[in-house]
């Protein structure tokens, strides 16, 4: 059974006679990934480099030819990078999930983003590119349905940056969601009845 709510949500965006078969939501609050086993101890050092720096040029003793400024405010750039990479990351992705919402029809894969303005990327079940499932350790799971976009080191149109907060990816896909293979079944399912993708099993 899909919550009413959920329904309503995607029902000004539906197609005539299209049914929606499955609605959610990719985990909420603060979500860590594999990705974090490098991210966190490279975001410390950075962090703690332009911390130390900034201490010491804006508790330097001043000289006789006077302040330094350039030197004390050329670190602020460097030290709010690394707040927002040790913490600011994490909160700003939270955000950004906090507004997506997910469906499958019978027709196509649909994604909302936003609250107030939203904005709506619909795929095509009879288009789909090949579908990639990605599964968590906490249970979770993530669907991409556009996985030429970014090459392997996940650097892809936006430059590498949603290695930092995922949510913010170009990638066409389901963020960390709960039951992924279901969906992924059930996406697979809807896809073949179009006769359009192949199974591989």
């Amino acid at each position: 059974m899909i919550p009413f709510q959920a329904t309503e949500l995607f029902r000004p965006y539906l197609l005539s006679g299209e049914r929606v078969l499955w609605s959610g939501r990719p985990k909420q609050g603060i979500a860590f990934s594999g990705r974090d086993t490098l991210l966190i101890p490279f975001s410390l050092l950075w962090g703690g480099f332009a911390l130390f720096w900034n201490i010491g040029v804006w508790t330097f003793p001043e000289t006789g030819q006077g302040i330094d400024w350039f030197m004390r405010l050329w670190g602020l750039p460097f030290l709010l990078a690394g707040i927002y990479f040790v913490i600011g990351r994490f909160l700003h992705d939270a955000a950004i999930r906090k507004k997506l919402h997910y469906a499958v029809t019978d027709q196509r894969v649909l994604v909302l983003r936003g609250s107030r303005s939203l904005k709506v990327i619909s795929l095509d079940l009879h288009r789909l590119p090949r579908l990639e499932l990605s599964e968590h350790r906490d249970g979770t799971g993530s669907i991409a349905f556009d996985t030429d976009s970014s090459s392997s080191f996940g650097f892809g149109r936006n430059g590498g940056f949603d290695w930092w907060v995922p949510s913010l990816s170009s990638t066409a896909q389901f963020l960390r969601i709960a039951d992924p293979l279901k969906v992924y079944d059930l996406i697979r399912t809807q896809a073949h009845s179009w006769g359009l993708i192949e199974s591989t099993d």
